[in-house]
């Protein structure tokens, strides 16, 4: 059986499937065939059960809660830090009502969170790798960092306005659930829970073996300096990513409901993990 296996070309994700995309782990009787886009088309791409298993945004998850079903790994979390509001001038974090802000996606984690934040900006997509210079250039008065972007802006003359994921925190207690890893519901919770023990094992295995897939992940690092690209993989692919725990869960469910209380996610949206046991 061959499952399609799609999720961003960036250096956390690359890290998270090193094992399984050489072979260091294995499912017997599955071959699978990975595929690389940035979030927000993978968001789109879900609506339509392109793939069988998908990195997801939480939010975007909300849209096609009944065509996939979350694994219990492969999750990126926040603690304490997450998506960045910059601009080319200083900013106050109260200013940002009536602005245009360039946004990666309106069905990223992101976009939620800043209209939870502040619900009166006014957003325009654009590519996330093009938010940094499209802000520097004064295209838009501010821009909506995800990726390596969160730690690259201050290099480019950018001003920090908020750090949502810093926000959320100190709003609720909790880190920030922002992307996850999900399977089309049609596939069975069988096949699901397997695929979902192999991806942890490649977690697991990256994260015994740090030296070799911080190598491998840096090919899709961005022209990132080895030590900045080393940051952001810790910062995303961690004990989070290996098991949500009641607080991972508890924090996807707040945030979810958070959103249904503004009107952003649908109020039917019921949060469901696919866990290994039966």
């Amino acid at each position: 059986m061959e499952l399609r296996l799609a999720h961003s070309p960036d250096s956390d994700d690359a890290f998270m499937f090193y094992a399984l995309a050489t072979g260091k782990v294995r499912l017997p009787g599955v071959k699978f065939d990975h595929v690389l886009c940035d979030i927000e088309t993978l968001n789109n791409a879900a609506r339509e059960e392109k793939y069988d298993i998908t990195a997801v945004s939480f939010y975007g998850y909300t849209f096609v809660a009944d065509k996939y079903v979350l694994l219990d790994c492969g999750a990126s979390f926040g603690e304490g830090y997450g998506p960045i509001v910059v601009s080319s001038r200083p900013l106050k974090k109260n200013d940002l009502a009536g602005r245009k802000i360039a946004v990666p996606g309106t069905l990223t984690t992101s976009y939620l969170a800043l209209k939870l934040f502040e619900p009166r900006v006014e957003t325009v997509t654009i590519p996330f790798d093009k938010i940094l210079d499209a802000v520097q250039a004064r295209e838009v008065e501010a821009g909506l960092l995800i990726h390596e972007g969160q730690l690259l802006f201050s290099q480019m003359g950018l001003h920090r306005v908020v750090d949502l994921g810093q926000w959320w925190q100190d709003t609720t207690g909790l880190p920030l659930p922002l992307g996850a890893n999900a399977i089309r519901r049609q596939l069975g919770p069988e096949l699901g829970r397997r695929a979902g023990r192999i991806i942890r094992d490649s977690v697991r295995y990256a994260l015994e073996h740090r030296e070799a897939a911080v190598e491998y992940a840096m090919q899709f690092a961005r022209d990132m300096d080895p030590a900045l690209a080393d940051k952001f993989i810790g910062m995303y692919v961690n004990h989070w990513t290996l098991d949500y725990g009641e607080e991972g869960r508890r924090a996807v469910k707040e945030l979810l409901a958070r959103g249904a209380a503004a009107g952003l996610v649908p109020s039917s949206t019921q949060v469901e993990f696919l866990s290994e046991a039966a």
